[in-house]
């Protein structure tokens, strides 16, 4: 089985890094390398994503194998798992069916129930783009505000675009991303309850986990505790990385 495209740095107890949907891990390369001062950092680029492989084949079954396949093939005993967004439904998945394999779970700004599909706006602005003939980010970037309001997301987005020889290429499997999208907010399959010790950390401004949800949670994931980050919305560590390292590092310690 091919393995997924990682990047691996300190020393300690393993902590593995999941990015959300359309992102990779070098959307946690800063933060990666604070947490290596006390962990070994090992950020993943999940498949379709990043510089790992392609595949038809999309959903948390096959991300939980990609998984499974990394921890085993580097040998990493107990790690810590943190997934953000989908990344954070494949390691809650995980969790469920290999729960004597890890230590702990971080979950940012995600729920183990179904959430409806609501990357169409984006997805029709990337596929806008006509990334064959583009010759600069600014000809994306003007294709895509007509989709996508806010620069800040447009930046995160367009930091899937890599340069060829032949001028842009997306390094995202987009096709299979838009043809699979529905896959993304599938609620998880798992066995109850999930006792693994975990931290749930959403953004104060986003819709993510609603205050009603959170019995729901509980009852699959009784050792688990919620921390809120006012004013972040769903990319909070991104948008509020200090608070963000600070919950991690008192809840791991």
């Amino acid at each position: 089985m091919e393995l997924l495209n990682y990047k691996r740095f300190g020393q300690g107890q393993p902590l593995i890094i999941l990015h959300g949907f359309l992102g990779s891990l070098d959307n946690w390369l800063t933060l990666g390398k604070r947490f290596a001062a006390d962990y070994e950092v090992i950020l993943v680029d999940q498949r379709n994503h990043g510089k790992s492989f392609h595949s038809h084949e999309f959903g948390y079954d096959e991300m939980v194998g990609d998984l499974e396949s990394l921890i085993d093939s580097l040998e990493l005993e107990n790690p810590i798992l943190l997934g953000h967004s989908m990344g954070g439904k494949t390691v809650m998945q995980y969790a469920a069916f290999h729960p004597q394999k890890i230590l702990k779970l971080i979950v940012a700004d995600i729920g183990p129930k179904a959430y409806p599909v609501h990357h169409d706006r984006i997805l029709e602005g990337l596929k806008a783009i006509p990334v064959e003939k583009i010759e600069s980010r600014q000809e994306a970037d003007d294709v895509l505000s007509k989709y996508v309001e806010f620069e800040s997301t447009r930046v995160f987005l367009l930091k899937n675009l890599k340069r060829t020889t032949e001028g842009f290429d997306w390094k995202m499997n987009l096709p299979v991303l838009c043809d699979k999208i529905s896959e993304i907010g599938k609620e998880l399959s798992y066995h109850l309850p999930i006792e693994t010790g975990t931290l749930f950390i959403r953004g104060g401004s986003s819709d993510y986990i609603p205050d009603g949800d959170w019995e729901d949670i509980e009852e699959i994931f009784p050792n688990a505790g919620l921390a809120t980050i006012d004013g972040a919305g769903h990319w909070l560590h991104a948008e509020s990385p200090d608070k963000f390292y600070e919950l991690v590092i008192n809840f791991l310690a």
